[in-house]
């Protein structure tokens, strides 16, 4: 355990890593990927390029100097960074390079402010979180290598199919190369495919598994990340799957991975409300098609929100769900201007839409897409007063950013 007085070093520094906490993560990853390149692989480079990956570092230094004297309530974002560090082959030998790196930004970026005592308590501090994530994470390997069909590492998956589910998203259908057995996994995980780049390293991106487990596959949807802004490339792996990827090929995946997931044993008569904007449905339609086999007279209403009918996916594969199954409802809301009718309609997802398709607001709510998106359910789900035992969500960026005020 951390003693008293590194405790309140630590905690004391909290409100100088909010004012700087970007500047020194900038540093820092530029100094790590100088001094130490081996680790760049680990890293997406546009999350680089967009200060993602650096804001989102910066608010879990912030938030663990705030919260040191209090860890229970930073388990939940120790257990994303475990699931996180566990999907892309993090051990033990890699942490030494980043508290080295860490403590030196801090030092050159703080300048006189970061003493010999805060650099020692720090050092500490940074020991003592990557002691727990460690040990978690050695939990996560060891799960997934001991359950049928697991393994640990990255492992050769051929594509036995790819097919087309709307004008950006393709679907991988994913088989063992050695005819192995397939690992279960929670609707809602995500698993890491790791391929070659052209100066010869590799690169890790994570996919979603958008079918539900027992399936003799395991299937991703990927969408074909175009660049976002002028100074951000396109998104290298996405692109190279759409392109050069075909039935047949073969690709390296590490085992499922992620805390955001569906508990199908657990039993609720509340309705299952999941809401999914863009790409955000591939792990939600994992969750909806779990959810219609273990929960056969559950009320379910799922929402997909997207652009409009050329870029959604799973559309008429939803629409047909919910003709099968009397206890789903399936909405769906085009931000493009449009005639539609019946459940299709035109608008954003907003807390008066929600409640025109809701007998009340108690309910399970998992929801996943866009910033803008997750943000305004976020917060409509807050003002709601929904228990925080009731929201799940995955959010593809900093968490910070969601939760601040819309």
């Amino acid at each position: 355990m951390l003693n008293a007085e590194t405790i309140a070093i630590v905690k004391s520094t909290a409100p100088i890593l909010a004012e700087h906490g970007e500047a020194l993560t900038r540093h820092f990853y530029k100094r790590m990927f100088l001094h130490n390149p081996e680790v760049a692989p680990f890293f997406n480079p546009a999350n680089q390029t967009a200060g993602k990956q650096q804001r989102a570092l910066a608010g879990a230094i912030t938030a663990y100097a705030a919260n040191i004297d209090n860890l229970e309530v930073l388990g939940g974002a120790v257990e994303l960074i475990a699931q996180k560090h566990a999907s892309l082959m993090i051990k033990p030998e890699h942490y030494p390079i980043v508290g080295e790196n860490l403590l030196a930004s801090i030092r050159e970026v703080l300048g006189a402010g970061a003493t010999d005592a805060v650099i020692n308590a720090w050092g500490e501090a940074y020991g003592f979180l990557a002691d727990i994530l460690i040990g978690r994470e050695k939990q996560i390997y060891d799960e997934n290598a001991g359950k049928p069909g697991g393994w640990e590492g990255f492992k050769s998956f051929r594509v036995s199919r790819k097919e087309q589910e709307s004008s950006n998203i393709t679907s991988f259908y994913l088989v063992a190369a050695d005819g192995a057995p397939l690992p279960s996994f929670k609707p809602g995980q995500y698993i890491t495919v790791r391929v070659n780049t052209p100066d010869g390293k590799s690169t890790m991106r994570n996919y979603s598994l958008s079918d539900k487990p027992g399936q003799p596959h395991l299937r991703i949807s990927v969408k074909r990340e175009l660049p976002p802004e002028a100074n951000t490339p396109a998104g290298y792996v996405s692109n190279m799957l759409h392109d050069m990827i075909e039935s047949g090929d073969v690709i390296e995946i590490a085992p499922p991975c992620g805390e955001f997931f569906l508990d199908v044993t657990e039993r609720h008569e509340r309705p299952l409300v999941l809401l999914a904007a863009g790409v955000g449905i591939t792990p939600i339609m994992s969750i909806l098609l779990s959810a219609l086999e273990a929960f056969p007279k559950r009320e379910i209403i799922f929402v997909h929100a997207v652009l409009n009918e050329e870029v959604q996916a799973f559309g008429k594969a939803s629409a047909l769900l919910s003709q099968r199954h009397d206890n789903l409802k399936a909405y769906y809301r085009y931000s493009d201007a449009g005639e539609r009718t019946g459940n299709a309609t035109t608008g954003l997802v907003t807390a008066e839409y929600l409640e025109g398709l809701l007998t009340g607001r108690d309910a399970d709510y998992y929801f996943c897409g866009p910033q803008p998106f997750m943000v305004s359910i976020y917060h409509d789900l807050l003002k709601w007063g929904i228990p925080a035992s009731q929201v799940h969500f995955e959010f593809f960026g900093p968490r910070q950013e969601l939760e601040r005020a819309a």
